[in-house]
């Protein structure tokens, strides 16, 4: 799987995402945090996502590289085509690398994330996508996003070297 670079109309796209869920947050959802907590939790996993997977060959890899592409080509043909602007490369020149036991709580939260969209409500399955989604778009970036997703790999090798020292 070729690696992919995150261009200013795919974290546009990612930041558009975010902007209007807020916007169905205040608007529909009378900022119930019950209500934005599957959209949160599914942006950070999509930025966790990106980190540990993009770029390798496996299926959250590949499902991550097809995300991130259409991201990144919905964006372009938006700023470029739609509104007459530019969409240079944005990728932040170094990700972090997941431990073995961050990759094992990427899989966990993988697992949890298919159960819900499975067996939970309706109405939570587009937040959880499209906040997926979103984390995705951002996660490369060079910006304040890209910067938090460096947090969240930290949490995951944390959380994982702990997981990891029990069953390791």
């Amino acid at each position: 799987m070729p690696y992919m670079a995150i261009n200013l109309g795919g974290v546009a796209l990612g930041v558009g995402i975010i902007l209007l869920a807020l916007m169905k947050w205040v608007l529909r959802e009378q900022r119930r945090l019950g209500a934005l907590v599957p959209f949160v939790l599914s942006v950070l996993y999509g930025m966790l996502a990106a980190l540990a997977a993009l770029g390798s060959v496996s299926a959250l890899g590949g499902i991550t590289w097809l995300a991130l592409w259409a991201g990144n080509v919905a964006g372009y043909a938006a700023l470029v085509w739609g509104i007459g602007g530019e969409a240079p490369d944005v990728t932040r020149a170094q990700q972090l690398v997941l431990t073995p036991g961050g990759y094992v709580v990427v899989f966990l939260i993988t697992l949890v994330l298919i159960g819900l969209l499975k067996w939970g409500p309706q109405q939570s399955k587009t937040k959880i996508l499209m906040g997926c989604l979103a984390g995705i778009l951002i996660a490369l970036s060079g910006n304040v996003a890209g910067i938090a997703a460096v947090p969240l790999g930290s949490g995951a090798n944390l959380a994982g070297s702990g997981f990891t020292g029990m069953f390791g």
